[in-house]
């Protein structure tokens, strides 16, 4: 299976994926962190992407959504985008949307938290 098909069947399979450096319990680097604690916070059921466990999986998933970095969330095989994008999304009340019109469920009072924090 290439990275590709490998890709295409988890995005495909699942309704939130974050392809990230480490895992959702344990993050590896400081913006995987940032995009799984927000996801995990708002209690968002996701398939998190070890991406440092295959060179190919890792590059795979930046050709794949033509963007160099890693986080990279996917809403229902959309890619949404990566650390910086999430925050602003999560801030700006938008990430609320976007899981709401696609049926994802989340704690919006966990979300309306992390708002107040930052304000």
């Amino acid at each position: 299976m290439t990275a590709e098909d490998q890709i295409k069947a988890t995005i495909g399979t699942n309704d939130v994926v974050l392809f990230m450096k480490g895992s959702k319990m344990m993050p590896q680097c400081g913006f995987s962190s940032r995009v799984a604690g927000v996801l995990n916070f708002m209690g968002v059921d996701y398939a998190d992407v070890n991406v440092l466990e295959d060179a190919g999986l890792r590059q795979g998933i930046k050709d794949f959504s033509d963007w160099p970095t890693i986080p990279q969330l996917y809403v229902k095989g959309t890619f949404v985008g990566g650390c910086d994008i999430i925050t602003e999304m999560t801030l700006s009340g938008e990430l609320d949307t976007l899981l709401t019109e696609n049926g994802i469920a989340f704690d919006k009072t966990a979300a309306d938290k992390i708002r107040e924090a930052s304000a």
